[in-house]
């Protein structure tokens, strides 16, 4: 391809900072799936395990193995919900506030190296991009069924 198109550029993108986190977190024993996860985690007041899933875009699979391996590593703890017993509660440890606070640092430092290179009115113009890419997407206003249904027609 002469021209990258955009979501080329998203992917590959993302594909770079998702390596970038995984690698720094492998210095730690971790993932970027468990840095997610613990930023993602009310800190004090306990997270249901139903909301974590939406909350980071991740499959129930992937989140019941990133839990568990999070469980494993003492970095949380799982709780009956007293106002709903067959929800339950994720708690993180004191150690999994230690890490949370590390995957909070590694978040800001990676944002304020970003915001060292690239200037304010770059970034809010990415912002708005980003912002409009999410609306159409959400709004289905890319791939429409009767859209597309529609135009299908037109082209025979």
């Amino acid at each position: 391809m002469k021209e990258k198109t955009i979501d080329y550029i998203l992917r590959a993108t993302w594909q770079a900072v998702s390596r970038m986190y995984n690698d720094e977190a492998q210095n730690f024993g971790a993932s970027m799936a468990t840095g997610f996860a613990l930023l993602s985690m009310d800190k004090d007041n306990g997270t249901p395990s139903t909301s974590l899933g939406p909350k980071m875009g991740m499959e129930a699979t992937s989140l019941t193995r990133t839990l568990k391996s999070m469980e494993d590593k003492g970095l949380i703890i799982r709780k009956k919900n007293p106002d709903d017993g067959r929800g339950v509660l994720i708690y993180l440890t004191d150690f999994g506030r230690e890490k949370r606070e590390l995957s909070r640092n590694t978040v800001l430092k990676f944002n304020e190296t970003v915001k060292k290179h690239v200037s304010e009115e770059k970034l809010k113009h990415f912002t708005e991009v980003t912002d409009i890419i999410n609306e159409l997407i959400l709004e289905k206003k890319i791939y429409n069924n009767k859209e597309n249904t529609t135009d299908q027609k037109i082209n025979r």
